[in-house]
């Protein structure tokens, strides 16, 4: 299972009523750092299937989603628990530092 892309209209749906956590990738075509991070969070999607979510926003078709969230640099990612915003990852990181944050949600 790979990471689903959401649109403004799934959001509500797919993340704030999501009864698992949800890392949700905000990210761009043109973004190089963001193709980086875009395996990790393939990899997390197939690894926590069933215990947790990986989604991916695309800033350039949803800016309404990263003006609501105030994304400023991509990628972000943002970590939801319970509809709430629990934790945030900006920039390139290891996959482990995304697997942290998220197992502390678990």
């Amino acid at each position: 299972m790979s990471a689903k892309h959401v649109t403004t209209a799934e959001f509500e749906t797919e993340v704030l009523q999501s009864d698992v956590p949800v890392v949700v990738d905000f990210w761009a075509i043109w973004c190089g750092p963001c193709k980086a991070i875009a395996p990790h969070v393939e990899a997390i999607a197939n690894e926590y299937q069933g215990r947790a979510k990986a989604v991916k926003v695309n800033v350039d078709e949803e800016p309404e989603l990263a003006l609501r969230y105030g994304i400023q640099s991509i990628p972000t990612l943002l970590f939801f628990k319970d509809g709430k915003v629990q934790d945030m990852i900006v920039g390139v990181v290891p996959k482990q530092t995304i697997v942290q944050k998220l197992e502390a949600l678990l």
